[in-house]
């Protein structure tokens, strides 16, 4: 055996089983999921069902889909822009400013959040942004008289639970690649004349891109199908294309329209980085 074939047999032993896994757990699934879209019937219901292309054609012919699709794609957009806003400073922070013990406390109240379940902190806003509550209280305590602050049911209020959840990917993201910036090449710019902002936006900005994409990813594409932030916090007023997936198969039963409803959002989601890939392929080429 030579000793190419010997590597190829090494690299395949090793990543083999993570390849396998991935196929069963993910690949299988979806899979099974695409050919439950082109049914006429639910599993559920004791008779045969037909090949049809109708589910997908119920997307494509009701204007209610079309704004459900609008309004995630734009909730998530502003959910990743927010978080870009809170999350880049907070990393650049933590990669270039607070050193030692404070910076593993502060990485500690970051992650504090994935030890709680999802339902206990998306709850906990309801407590916060009600009338009555933390937010309100505050607000009359500071200005007596002041108008009643309610925020809870509101397009806001999903936009504040959704950061909340997913801002630590982005802050995490962006420090690791803040972190492998030499900080020779930051003097470097400062001692060639450039200014603090100038040095920020020639040299760290493009270096630290890659981690700005990986975090924005990370954010955009699970927000856009979120469904449980929406409806305990946006009710009627939060509603997605995620909210009416679920419905179609926890209220309804019809499996089949959302298992197609899905695949289109997956379609959306392929579609949108697919338009933008030669331009995150070149700035990360350039970083």
């Amino acid at each position: 055996m030579t000793p190419t074939t010997r590597t190829r047999w090494a690299i395949l032993s090793l990543t083999g089983p993570a390849y396998l896994w991935l196929a069963c757990t993910i690949f299988l699934p979806l899979l099974a999921m695409l050919a439950l879209s082109f049914l006429d019937k639910s599993p559920l219901v004791p008779k045969s069902a037909n090949f049809t292309l109708q589910n997908y054609g119920t997307f494509f012919s009701k204007d209610f889909y079309w704004s459900l699709t609008r309004w995630s794609i734009e909730l998530g957009l502003w959910v990743t822009l927010f978080c870009f806003l809170i999350g880049y400073p907070a990393a650049y922070a933590l990669a270039k400013r607070v050193k030692g013990r404070w910076r593993e406390a502060i990485f500690l109240l970051i992650v504090l959040p994935f030890w709680s379940n999802a339902l206990v902190r998306i709850f906990s806003w309801t407590m916060v942004l009600r009338s009555n509550g933390i937010v309100d209280l505050s607000v009359q305590a500071m200005f007596p008289g002041a108008p009643a602050v309610d925020l809870l049911f509101t397009y806001p209020a999903v936009i504040i639970g959704l950061v909340h959840s997913y801002l630590p990917y982005m802050i995490l993201t962006c420090y690791i690649a803040l972190q492998a910036i030499d900080d020779s090449l930051i003097e470097a710019g400062r001692s060639l004349g450039a200014t603090q902002f100038t040095t920020f936006r020639r040299v760290v900005l493009p270096l630290s891109l890659p981690g700005i994409i990986s975090g924005s990813a990370l954010i955009f594409v699970p927000v856009i199908g979120s469904f449980m932030e929406p409806r305990i916090l946006g009710g009627t007023k939060g509603a997605t294309l995620g909210m009416n997936i679920e419905e179609q198969f926890t209220v309804t039963a019809n499996w089949p329209l959302g298992a197609a409803l899905s695949f289109v959002l997956l379609a959306i989601v392929l579609l949108i980085f697919g338009i933008l890939y030669p331009f995150l392929r070149r700035q990360g080429g350039n970083a």
